[in-house]
């Protein structure tokens, strides 16, 4: 399992986890199975990287060095996709990761994957965007640029061959 090699290969990312009570959380789902195998198949390179803030859930993150392959070239959401009169994207970020059970990064969610190493250094990934920024027709994306990471705003309905999005199934 390649989600095992990376437990493997970086340690830090899950300190004081045991494989095998993560591998026990893994497979008392199927679907959350199939979510990671999704997140596998675009190209995220799913890692565990610790326990949600209650200690509760645990957290699996696409840790591919830029945002996923099979996942770019898409507007944030359903509404920026309706929206779209012409030129429209494949899909939106929001639907296709709730398709999968899956759901975008938040802020304080990239703030630590980035913590981790230096990720998105050539793209970029949609995060969740509150329900404000959304509502006034915009979205939020992170990238890393001259070793800095950045949060940044567009519209919605925007979409660029270099932006995806990472999920989180927590499980």
């Amino acid at each position: 399992m390649l989600l095992k090699q990376r437990f493997e290969q970086f340690p830090q990312r899950a300190a004081d986890l045991e494989w095998s009570w993560v591998e026990k959380r893994l497979l008392t789902s199927a679907t959350k199975m199939q979510a990671l195998s999704w997140m596998e198949e675009t190209g995220g390179e799913p890692a565990v990287v610790g326990l949600d803030e209650s200690r509760s859930g645990l957290l699996i993150v696409d840790c591919s060095a830029e945002s996923p392959a099979g996942r770019r070239s898409l507007c944030y959401d359903e509404q920026a996709l309706a929206s779209r009169k012409e030129n429209k994207p494949r899909g939106s970020a929001v639907g296709l990761a709730r398709q999968q059970g899956l759901e975008l990064l938040d802020e304080a969610l990239y703030w630590r994957l980035q913590a981790l190493g230096p990720f998105d250094r050539k793209t970029s990934s949609w995060l969740k965007t509150s329900e404000l920024i959304r509502g006034l027709g915009g979205a939020i994306f992170g990238d890393r640029r001259f070793d800095q990471v950045f949060i940044y705003h567009n519209g919605a309905e925007s979409y660029y061959a270099a932006r995806g999005f990472r999920t989180l199934l927590m499980i």
